[in-house]
């Protein structure tokens, strides 16, 4: 269990009634079977967990983590740490990707498996040969612009991961298209408010806010001084990508998937002059 973030309050009303939902994965694991957990979540720790499993808590924070992330660097290129296994002992680690926080899923993936028996080495070595897929965090360069295809998903959690990213990239001019962030309920309102200061604070150049609930975070991006436009439609969404994106740009795009930036960003692609 990675986090225990706002995505589904909408049908689920509290965090904490999130976190008793993802522990009724519990019910499906057998006797003796390792439950792989972040010790830096501000909730988990405080799960039940029943005493027939072995919890094996990840971490970077938490100093009594079984396995821990230290001397984390990174930068356009991946990242790079050591894993402290209380178990297993200390491995070099990279990760083709950018960002802290992809750190504690690549933590989360080597803990689950060396518990099932994997040789700790060779799962520390293994991090380095991760791909992903279905546009979550994909940084690709397209017609001289960076782009971060991260069109899967999205929670305020996860945005201001992917900020963070955009705001690491070496670009001068930085453009975050970011769209709804769907299933928040009660959260929502200040999950896009958020979203649009965090905008703000990542040094964007200019923010595209796409969709209804989009609103409050251009109001909020506008306030503290950043260049946005609020859109309501794709057609919208590709034409003020087409009159704003330069070579040597760096782009974001990130929003719930029923949004459907990835389809946006097909379109975008496909008038960019072919190389």
């Amino acid at each position: 269990i990675t986090m225990i973030g706002v995505s589904h309050l909408e049908n689920r009303g509290t965090r904490e009634n999130i976190l008793k939902a993802k522990m009724e994965i519990c019910t499906g694991l057998p006797d003796g079977a390792p439950l792989v957990l972040n010790a830096d979540n501000d909730l988990l720790p405080t799960a039940d967990v029943p005493t027939r499993l072995k919890a094996v808590w990840f971490g970077i924070d938490a100093e009594n983590a079984d396995v821990r992330a230290v001397d984390v660097e990174t930068g356009t290129n991946g990242t790079t740490f050591k894993i402290i296994d209380k178990e297993y002992g200390t491995f070099d680690a990279a990760i083709p990707t950018a960002g802290v926080h992809t750190v504690y899923d690549a933590l989360a993936a080597y803990a689950a498996a060396t518990r099932l028996g994997l040789d700790a080495a060779r799962c520390a070595a293994a991090l380095a040969t991760y791909q992903t897929t279905g546009m979550r965090q994909h940084i690709v360069k397209k017609g001289g612009v960076t782009f971060i295809e991260d069109c899967y998903n999205a929670s305020p959690d996860s945005m201001r991961a992917a900020l963070s990213v955009l705001k690491a990239l070496p670009n001068v001019r930085k453009i975050a298209l970011l769209g709804d962030m769907l299933e928040l309920g009660d959260a929502s309102e200040s999950g896009h408010r958020e979203t649009g200061e965090w905008a703000a604070d990542a040094g964007v150049s200019l923010l595209i806010a796409y969709g209804p609930n989009s609103a409050v975070m251009a109001e909020a991006a506008k306030k503290r001084g950043i260049a946005t436009v609020h859109c309501q439609t794709a057609a919208e969404v590709l034409q003020y990508l087409q009159q704003s994106v330069r070579p040597g740009d760096a782009v974001l795009a990130k929003a719930s998937h029923a949004m459907k930036l990835d389809e946006i960003l097909a379109d975008f692609y496909a008038a960019l002059p072919q190389a």
